[in-house]
């Protein structure tokens, strides 16, 4: 079987879309095939690590990569999915091919305030959201993601 080709995108390719990839290829690897970038990448950040880390997966070495570069590599996806509000979804580049785009919208952990815990309290909320927004999408249309995903 063919995998699904998917591609991640938010702002700096930090948090969001990097949480997503890895639970593609985590939960739905056999599958999947997920990737992510950024529109202005950045470096990781730590508070996604450590939630991330927290359930068992690693993110802590995943290389930040541009949108730009991957779209001029004139690499093909099934799927092309924004993780970012719609003003910097905006800007994201139209990959060729059969690609379906969508947008699915969470809060950025890098402008959350607060204690260190709060911080964490807040993006561990996105990261479940990120998790259950795999579970009930149409990238599962093709390949039903069982209770694992």
């Amino acid at each position: 079987m063919e995998k699904t080709s998917v591609l991640f995108i938010c702002v700096h390719n930090s948090a969001r879309s990097q949480m997503a990839e890895s639970f593609l290829n985590h939960l739905g690897g056999e599958r999947y095939t997920a990737e992510s970038a950024g529109l202005e990448p950045g470096k990781l950040n730590p508070l996604a690590i450590e939630v991330m880390r927290e359930i068992g997966i690693d993110i802590s070495q995943n290389p930040v990569k541009d949108v730009f570069d991957i779209w001029r590599a004139g690499k093909l996806f099934r799927f092309v999915i924004t993780v970012c509000d719609a003003k910097n979804a905006e800007s994201c580049p139209v990959f060729p091919g059969i690609a379906e785009r969508l947008a699915w919208w969470f809060d950025d952990p890098s402008s959350f305030t607060g204690t260190h815990e709060e911080k964490l309290v807040k993006t561990r909320l996105v990261r479940d959201e990120i998790k259950n927004k795999l579970k009930t999408s149409s990238v599962n249309s093709d390949h039903k993601c069982n209770s694992e995903c």
